[in-house]
């Protein structure tokens, strides 16, 4: 990870999550998260250590261009790094581009017990809050219905209207789908 100013960057707390900046030694787990076929089934593939790496390495510059972005998320006193949970604007253009969507991936080994919407909801007050953001999406392919159901639980809706083929996957891929949901600071 390249040099940042992350004592500018905020950690959230949660009842049972630290939402704090990424440290060097979260890469090696990142990269484990990043390698695992169940949590990356839902993405064109998983991502060998110099892809994982290269990510972190977006996340933190997105940290620095806005201030927030995908924070690493630890169960303090108990595991130091199960995944990431915040906010990042997408770096593709579709019909509801520029945004912030807010998004998760954690370890296999912690879902099923309420950390991504624990998460992703502290993401969101903070969205809605000192970021002032008006809106926040979030999308993945119908067949996540893991993703889908943290989404319902924060809140947000879906329009079919708004489903639309991801640009960054090719043209005929099974996953190149996807559903759009939306949320905005209102709860309209």
């Amino acid at each position: 990870m390249a040099p940042s100013d992350w004592a500018r960057h905020p950690t959230l707390k949660t009842p049972r999550l630290l939402l704090r900046p990424w440290r060097a030694d979260d890469l090696p787990a990142f990269a484990a998260i990043n390698a695992d076929p169940a949590v990356m089934e839902h993405f064109p593939s998983p991502l060998d250590r110099s892809a994982s790496d290269a990510l972190a390495d977006r996340i933190q510059a997105h940290f620095d261009r806005h201030g927030f972005g995908l924070w690493a998320v630890e169960r303090p006193g108990q595991d130091d790094f199960i995944g990431f949970v915040g906010l990042a604007m997408p770096r593709f253009t579709a019909h509801f581009t520029p945004c912030f969507e807010v998004g998760w991936r954690l370890a296999r080994a912690h879902w099923g017990r309420g950390y991504a919407t624990e998460g992703a909801r502290a993401a969101l007050d903070f969205g809605f809050g000192p970021a002032g953001l008006e809106e926040i999406v979030s999308f993945t392919v119908p067949a996540n219905r893991r993703s889908i159901a943290v989404m319902e639980r924060l809140g947000m809706k879906r329009d079919p209207a708004d489903d639309f083929d991801h640009p960054a996957i090719p043209d005929g891929h099974p996953l190149r789908y996807h559903w759009l949901y939306r949320l905005r600071a209102s709860g309209a």
